[in-house]
């Protein structure tokens, strides 16, 4: 399962997995683009290990990092509340 995390102001929406057995969170990020359709990529927390990088430039994956580090501690604790809504009680 994925849950919504975030929409930056370029439509950008980052999502995340639910906390796997071994303590990682997975980020996936994805931008739709006119060109492709879309650019994504994954990123795993903690460890911050980026693959699967589809259409996105260095520049942008270091903007994500960025973000995805400065947030992880909201990620991780999401994660383990079925995502930011439930954690929200919303």
């Amino acid at each position: 399962m994925m849950y919504p995390f975030l929409t930056l102001d370029d439509n950008t929406e980052i999502v995340h997995s639910e906390m796997k057995p071994d303590g990682h969170v997975k980020v996936y990020v994805e931008k739709p683009d006119e060109a492709d359709f879309f650019h994504n990529a994954v990123c795993w927390v903690p460890g911050y290990k980026w693959e699967d990088i589809s259409g996105f430039t260095d520049d942008e994956i270091a903007r994500y990092d960025e973000i995805v580090r400065s947030t992880a501690h909201l990620i991780l604790e999401f994660s383990q509340r079925g995502g930011f809504s439930n954690a929200a009680n919303l």
